[in-house]
């Protein structure tokens, strides 16, 4: 049994049923931790690292619990940060705003824009994603074609580093090297610089012409003319430092925006058209597939012809609605070059939320699947290099059709990035066998492809052990050498992104029906959480010890 920190004012829970409410998220991953730390403010944070270094227990940082690839579902002791829920005044002039970890996206977005601003990173997840969690994985969204992942839009850290000492980082400020964890990524930041070219190619620690990354860390960011310590943090998932506090970057609020749908019978000519969207200016482009489309449909008619093999999404803004709609007549005439069978636009906000409806159709038919079929999103993050697009989506449709899987695919078509959500019957015989099958097949297409497995969600524990697979030796080693001068003493975020040795990218699943079950109260309140979509509920709310 772990003994509470002393000096920690928070609530610390090792019971079994307080462990349970943290042991699945919204990825396919379940593991009871060790204990259930929720600080009581941030200044209560360093308190608990150096428990954790002195007694070597491992800390998870986590927020909602939304994320996909198990990065805050594992052993060791959770580290509820949803909590630090500051949010406070925009500074209009500086276009910037300070929030505490657990404050949700929405709500920092909903702030800006009483203020005229906005925070232009906007995962679907928005509504329930922490901005920690957020800037713990390089989060990104429909909006990445225009705007760019969650890196360009933090200004400033406040960090917990592994011996406690607690300190803003910031990209107008020197690297506070006076902390012995910062002086420590600094000495080895320069020696991976210092081997660039030599030892370590220069292409090793990026995936060349791929648009979205948050796998690895962001080493070249960081070395880059303009890097920063703050671009080595963005994407590093809890295992440099805990974040308790964000200082983010802001932009105006757009004066008009307008949508089209664009219909496409063939996948070539639809993901080529996504490419260049871009070129029009568009701020998002999204593909759904003829699988989507196909699950779609067994909800009701949703006027896409039947031959379709794919929809674009795509939508433009301008200072004005004038400027807007010219985007779009722009964009829509590319659709129809590139052979779109059908194009219908949209310049208010009800024709737009109508077409984007079937973006959104797709969750909840596949919750009623259930309990025979189980989404299981464990090949769901690849991206690719652009003109390798379609060879992707084909690919993975091949892999699923091989193991006689159904499955979804979806994504943000202008990034070359594709989610995919594989439709497991876990009645039947062999079924975990083909998810490994699944997941071998197109972790190897990624790599002949020169993609990344992680586009904008993480590797946490479900990648870490495929890095071997996209990511070079050398590349793996600057890695390694990073989380090792930040964390000596391994008790960050164990196994995330930084896999160890006997790790396997699936453990035990959510969903498994032989797995152990967890108590009768957990596994209400879970199961409600997931069905609802309401993952920042705190877990403990009227858990009585």
């Amino acid at each position: 049994m772990i003994e509470s920190p002393s000096d920690f004012r928070g609530v610390f829970r090792t019971d079994l049923l307080a462990r349970a409410m943290y042991a699945e998220g919204a990825g396919i991953a379940r593991c009871v931790p060790a204990g259930v730390a929720v600080p009581a403010d941030a200044d209560d944070v360093p308190a608990l690292m150096r428990w954790s270094k002195r007694e070597g227990v491992g800390l998870m940082p986590r927020g909602s619990g939304s994320g996909m690839a198990a990065g805050a579902v594992g052993p060791g002791v959770i580290v509820d940060l949803s909590r630090l829920r500051q949010l406070g005044p925009v500074d209009v002039d500086a276009r910037r705003l300070r929030v505490g970890a657990g404050v949700t996206r929405g709500e920092v977005d909903a702030a800006a824009r009483r203020q005229g601003l906005r925070f232009p990173v906007d995962p679907s997840s928005g509504a329930f994603c922490t901005i920690g969690g957020m800037v713990g994985a390089n989060a990104a969204g429909a909006r990445t074609l225009k705007f760019g992942a969650t890196r360009l839009w933090v200004h400033g850290v406040r960090c917990v580093f592994d011996d406690g000492t607690d300190v803003w980082v910031r990209r107008d400020a020197a690297w506070p090297i006076g902390v012995p964890a910062v002086r420590r990524l600094r000495d080895a930041m320069s020696q991976i610089g210092a081997q660039l070219g030599n030892e370590i190619p220069a292409s090793a620690l990026s995936h060349a012409g791929v648009r979205k990354e948050s796998s690895g860390y962001a080493i070249a960011a960081a070395l880059g003319t303009n890097g920063h310590l703050v671009d080595l943090l963005v994407g590093s998932e809890g295992t440099l430092a805990i974040f308790t506090e964000v200082e983010l970057s802001l932009i105006p609020v757009a004066g008009a925006t307008a949508t089209i749908l664009a219909t496409f019978d063939a996948l070539e000519a639809a993901t080529a058209c996504a490419i260049e969207a871009r070129l029009d200016g568009a701020t998002a482009c999204e593909l759904l597939d003829r699988t989507f489309l196909d699950v779609a449909a067994t909800d009701g008619p949703t006027g896409i012809p039947a031959r379709a093999e794919a929809v674009l999404l795509m939508e433009v803004e301008g200072d004005t609605a004038e400027v807007a709609v010219h985007a779009m007549t722009r964009l829509a005439a590319r659709a129809t070059r590139h052979g779109a069978i059908e194009v219908q636009t949209a310049v208010d906000a009800d024709s737009e939320h109508r077409l984007w409806a079937l973006r959104h159709a797709a969750s909840p038919i596949l919750a009623r699947l259930a309990p025979r079929l189980r989404s299981m999103q464990f090949i769901e993050d690849g991206c690719v290099p652009p003109d390798r697009f379609p060879d992707y989506v084909r690919g993975v449709r091949r892999a699923l059709d091989h193991f006689e899987m159904p499955g979804v695919i979806f994504g943000h078509a202008g990034d070359a990035h594709a989610h995919v959500n594989p439709l497991v019957d876990v009645t039947r015989s062999g079924w975990r066998d083909r998810v490994h099958g699944i997941l071998d097949r197109v972790s190897e297409l990624t790599a002949v492809l020169g993609g990344t497995l992680a586009g904008e969600h993480g590797d946490g524990r479900l990648r870490a052990p495929l890095l071997d697979r996209v990511w070079s030796l050398e590349a793996r080693a600057a890695f390694a050498h990073v989380k090792d001068a930040a964390d000596p003493s391994g008790v960050l975020n164990r196994g995330c992104k930084i896999a160890r040795a006997g790790d396997q990218p699936i453990g035990a699943l959510r969903h498994d029906p032989e797995a152990e079950p967890l108590p009768a109260a957990a596994r209400a309140t879970l199961d409600e959480i997931e069905r609802t979509r309401h993952w920042n509920r705190f877990r403990l709310d009227g858990l009585e010890e």
